[in-house]
């Protein structure tokens, strides 16, 4: 099969998405010498409506859906993404093809006053967009005040240095690819702060049955953390909700077997269901599901009937 001389990668247009971008089209450009490899901006919803939680207008597919247009029309013929925003089920007609080695998966503090969580006095004020970690910080520090914190990274630090938050929580891999790695107080352990699924990855997306595109995305995956990311989408598919559901879910590949570890609570922290599964990596799925059935037979089936009702 003959290289495209073309490639045109569709990407949002914040920072963090553009680096991204950037770093697949300089790894598709060294292996593809003879093809132009150009990058298609984008603005989406999920970028546009930053006065609202995700889970209040549609979710994370809001930070997809442009770019899926743009493939569909044929202006673009793969998109990158931060797999924790890419939607669990893929909408018909697209494909993950590709799932890049993974950055730093944690959750991180940033502070310009604090050095870590049990630092901070009753009722200092902490940003996040996130369910889980508000679930998380709910059941952990109740004393805190819990605020919601919308916007791309650059945004959310200018927030936290305008003092409208005392600290704000971040994925590490976000503020590492920036170079903003300083700005980290505190990394905080899987035992403090579960990562989402598939945190710190990359994932390509492509126009299924393109069967060219595939091919060029192929060196890209990396299967440790395909088969790390799976595991944990699949738990993630295996429970939702029709609201979005504080959820974490994190797998790493421990002396060859597949540990994956999980956990899902009410919004406000006060019922929260963990587990964890090991298993062989080639079984990353159904390791999720079993986890998923294993959480629900312990309460958690409760939890997502209530969330379920939430509006």
């Amino acid at each position: 099969m003959s290289a495209p001389s073309k490639i045109v990668i569709a990407s949002r247009e914040s920072r963090l998405a553009m680096w991204q971008a950037v770093h697949v089209q300089g790894r598709l450009a060294s292996l593809n010498p003879g093809a132009e490899v150009v990058i298609l901006g984008m603005t989406t919803k999920g970028d546009q409506i930053l006065d609202r939680p995700l889970s209040q207008i549609g979710g994370k597919g809001l930070f997809i859906k442009e770019l899926e247009v743009a493939m569909q029309e044929g202006r673009a013929h793969l998109a990158v993404h931060s797999m924790k925003d890419v939607p669990m089920v893929m909408p018909e007609g697209f494909v993950l093809a590709a799932i890049s080695a993974r950055e730093n998966p944690r959750d991180a503090f940033v502070s310009s006053k604090y050095n870590g969580l049990d630092e901070l006095p009753a009722g200092a004020v902490v940003g996040t967009s996130s369910l889980r970690r508000e679930a998380i910080l709910r059941a952990r520090y109740p004393q805190l005040v819990i605020k919601s914190l919308r916007g791309n990274l650059d945004t959310r630090l200018k927030k936290l240095d305008a003092g409208e938050y005392d600290a704000i929580i971040l994925a590490a891999a976000g503020l590492i690819r920036l170079g903003l790695k300083d700005r980290i107080k505190a990394v905080l352990t899987p035992e403090q702060s579960l990562p989402a699924p598939g945190q710190g990855a990359l994932g390509i997306e492509l126009v299924d049955g393109d069967a060219a595109m595939a091919a060029v995305v192929a060196p890209l995956n990396d299967p440790e953390t395909a088969h790390c990311v799976r595991a944990e989408r699949a738990l993630s598919r295996a429970l939702g909700g029709s609201c979005q559901v504080p959820l974490g879910g994190y797998a790493v590949i421990d002396n060859g077997e597949l540990w994956l570890r999980g956990f899902v609570a009410s919004v406000d922290g006060k019922e929260m269901v963990s587990g964890e599964v090991r298993g062989n990596p080639a079984d990353d799925e159904a390791l999720g599901r079993r986890l998923a059935d294993e959480l629900r037979a312990r309460g958690a089936g409760a939890i997502l009937e209530k969330l379920a009702h939430c509006g």
